[in-house]
């Protein structure tokens, strides 16, 4: 039974609770740790960085990932940069602003605490990284340098020119295969985990499948850390890998850890636009280009067709420099989203079926040379010419909002940890700290963060009192589970129906898209909990599955990812019903100011959402827990970036 939810913020100035925190920490000694094992489930930045910490530390740790190598965690797909609060620019830049920004992007629904310790913490990450080799960009003097990036006035973010996540990572994953070479971390690459296994209310293991064989596997450990990513592929259209998907988090929902916010999900506004119904995924832009590059359509329907070169100045409406001048194309992403989607439902809209707005680098290239932005941006804008046929230097880039990050996931407390003690989550597989709207290179600065100096000071104060409780994986608990995975497998090979998984999965993100994107509202969220259940029914009476479970099979693999998508997209718009408000990337058409912003409800729901499953392994409705959010700092007003 779960009561009132405790997020056990430290007490104190809120700039003293993280130091005061690890002050009073409990502590797991030297010679203890390698009496522990410890699950880390994904090998991205949040994975990697706290496998290759907790083993430098001497736990012995487990490290799974479903891909070939750690090397290929979607954390590389990361581009523009990182943020941290140096203010190597000296333009005012502080701890406190990065925390303020922070909240402020994410709509005032955020844990104020949790967001300050992020803040504090950006700094350390930037030594860390540098310490380990990262090729950060650099001044002429060999200072780091910054750039800009939404939400923010001063820059703040570091980076690697478009690669800023691949790089991250490869520091990442040169401390793991230290470990590795130690022997504290044991790596299982295509290995995928299908369960959680709740021994006497405590998290102690997963179920894994290997991609390659089929061969089920039970894992047993004293804490369970899963650091797997976001859940935007349930749209079927994102700018995620393929691969990404919810079943570590929801397998977890469905053994009882509540799972927050997750109508939150991001739309990036610079993404290579839909170019026909063959695509599976989308192309992301870093957002970086919107320090250089200018966004505009034309002002005039009819001119929506001409050469972009063939408009004159005159008759461009440069729309995030009209409608938010203090930022300009810097707008936040979800407030940037909006716009570009609004002048394009006006019918001017460029590219094949309107649905595009120009990114035009011109005026950059006329002002700093076109030297400059190849330094600043080159991978990107070979990226947009390999898919597009079009090179950028010459005309403007095409960009449209497309689904990207995605702020819901399990609820934790203060030190990560979920509803289910010994369960933690890090990075985006957490709700963790952007609230309803994640500001950009923050991504990166929460994954390195939760893993790289906020878990290893966390996990000891559960783990100092689980000395010789881990039990084996021949547990009854652990028999029934394996069970319960196999059974699944064999009713999903079994439909032996008709219908492709692609189709059901692109039917699903349609509606989805339609229903519950970029805005939503009532009627449109009711009909989707209508229709959710029906698609369902078809997965569940009609899909089909070729090739059984005791081999390398792609198409099993991704039908329980999908069959997982058809349960959680449920989830996903009943959180987006019940949040009665307009807040960040949700946004309520019932509810917005007059000049089309998200129009918040403080009174009523300055709250994190956090669902129960209910049903006894049958889907029934969720039951609703809410976690009130106090802001003893910050005073929560309207956002405005005008």
């Amino acid at each position: 039974m779960i009561g009132t939810l405790d997020p056990k913020v430290p007490p104190g100035p809120l700039d003293q609770k993280w130091r005061s925190h690890r002050d009073h920490s409990r502590l797991v000694s030297p010679n203890n740790r390698r009496k522990f094992e410890i699950i880390v489930v994904g090998s991205g930045l949040a994975g990697a960085s706290a496998a290759a910490t907790l083993g430098e530390l001497g736990y012995r740790v487990k490290c799974f990932c479903f891909q070939d190598s750690p090397r290929r965690a979607h954390s590389i797909a990361a581009q523009g940069g990182i943020n941290a609060a140096k203010n190597y620019q000296n333009d005012g830049d502080s701890v406190y602003r990065l925390f303020y920004d922070t909240i402020k992007g994410g709509d005032f629904r955020s844990r104020e605490a949790n967001v300050y310790r992020l803040a504090e913490i950006s700094n350390h990450i930037i030594d860390q990284c540098v310490a380990q080799g990262v090729p950060f960009a650099r001044e002429y003097g060999g200072l780091l340098a910054n750039r800009s990036f939404g939400g923010a006035q001063v820059s703040r973010t570091f980076y690697a020119r478009g690669q800023t996540g691949q790089q991250l990572l490869l520091g990442c994953y040169q401390a793991l295969c230290r470990q590795l070479a130690a022997g504290t971390v044991q790596m299982f690459p295509y290995t995928e985990m299908l369960d959680l296994v709740v021994v006497d209310g405590q998290a102690n293991g997963i179920i894994t499948r290997s991609l390659r064989s089929g061969k089920i596997d039970r894992h047993a450990g004293d804490a369970v850390v899963l650091a797997t990513g976001g859940y935007g592929n349930v749209f079927y259209l994102s700018t995620n890998a393929r691969g990404s998907n919810v079943t570590a988090t929801y397998r977890a929902y469905k053994r009882g850890a509540l799972f927050a916010n997750p109508s939150f999900t991001q739309i990036h506004p610079t993404c290579i636009p839909v170019s026909g119904e063959h695509q599976a995924k989308l192309t992301l832009m870093s957002e970086s280009l919107r320090n250089d590059g200018r966004v505009w359509v034309p002002k005039r329907k009819e001119d929506r067709f001409k050469p972009a070169n063939e408009i004159p100045e005159a008759q461009r409406d440069y729309y995030l420099e009209r409608k938010y001048p203090s930022y300009g194309n810097l707008a936040p992403r979800d407030i940037s989203s909006r716009a570009a989607k609004e002048v394009c439902d006006e019918g001017r809209g460029v590219g094949p079926g309107g649905r595009g707005v120009y990114l035009d680098f011109a005026d950059a290239i006329k002002r700093l040379g076109e030297d400059t932005i190849r330094e600043r941006y080159g991978n990107l804008f070979e990226v947009y010419e390999k898919i597009t046929g079009e090179d950028a230097y010459e005309v403007p880039m095409r960009i449209y909002p497309a689904v990207h990050y995605t702020m819901g996931g399990l609820w934790v407390d203060y030190d990560l940890m979920s509803n289910v003690p010994g369960l933690f989550a890090l990075g985006e597989a957490n709700f963790s700290d952007h609230g309803a709207n994640r500001l950009g290179a923050s991504a990166l600065m929460q994954g390195l963060a939760d893993g790289y100096f906020i878990l290893p000071y966390t996990l000891p104060n559960y783990l100092a009192g689980q000395m010789g409780k881990r039990p084996s994986p021949d547990a009854p608990e652990f028999q029934k589970t394996e069970g319960e995975v196999r059974a699944r497998i064999k009713k999903i090979l079994g439909v032996n129906g008709k219908r492709s998984l692609d189709s059901l999965h692109r039917e699903l993100g349609l509606l989805l898209w339609d229903k519950c994107g970029m805005s939503r509202h009532a009627k449109g969220l009711r009909e989707a909990l209508a229709t959710i259940p029906k698609l369902r029914e078809e997965f569940w009476s009609n899909v089909r599955v070729l090739g059984d479970g005791e081999d390398f099979n792609q198409s099993l693999e991704r039908a329980g990812r999908v069959a997982d998508f058809l349960e959680f997209a449920e989830l996903m718009c009943a959180d987006a019903l019940e949040r009665d408000e307009s807040a960040g990337a949700h946004f309520r058409e019932e509810h917005q100011t007059p000049d089309g912003e998200a129009l918040r409800d403080d009174e009523n729901h300055a709250a994190v959402f956090a669902w129960e499953f209910q049903g006894d392994g049958q889907l029934a409705s969720p039951k609703l827990h809410r976690e009130p959010l106090h802001f003893e700092t910050v005073h929560l007003t309207q956002r405005s970036y005008k």
